[in-house]
């Protein structure tokens, strides 16, 4: 429907507040639910690798559920410096599915 956009889920499969995981291509993304905004990074931190799907999230930021490596989930960027950062995938919702761009966002 969207090209350069692949359809990852229902929007119904996203409860408020949660985070679910999907592959995109060579890509795990997580895909969060923020108070019914969704924005979706990569699944890994890179400090480990770390599943940020599992890290719980309070106002716009994932905390790593291995280390606490914490990020801005509007900018995939660490809140504590700018040493490391995850990648960002653009999210779009139609006709309640929820769809991910096939490669992360250039900054």
């Amino acid at each position: 429907m969207y090209e350069g956009f692949i359809c990852v889920a229902e929007r119904s499969a996203l409860a408020r507040n949660a985070a679910i995981s999907r592959s995109v291509g060579a890509y795990e993304v997580a895909i969060f639910d923020c108070d019914g905004e969704l924005f979706a990074l990569e699944n890994a931190c890179p400090h480990q690798g770390g599943p940020l799907v599992e890290g719980s999230v309070e106002q716009g930021v994932v905390t790593c559920p291995w280390h606490a490596w914490r990020f801005d989930l509007r900018t995939g960027c660490m809140t504590l410096g700018d040493f490391a950062r995850v990648a960002r995938f653009a999210v779009r919702i139609d006709e309640g599915r929820i769809w991910l761009s096939e490669e992360p966002i250039e900054e």
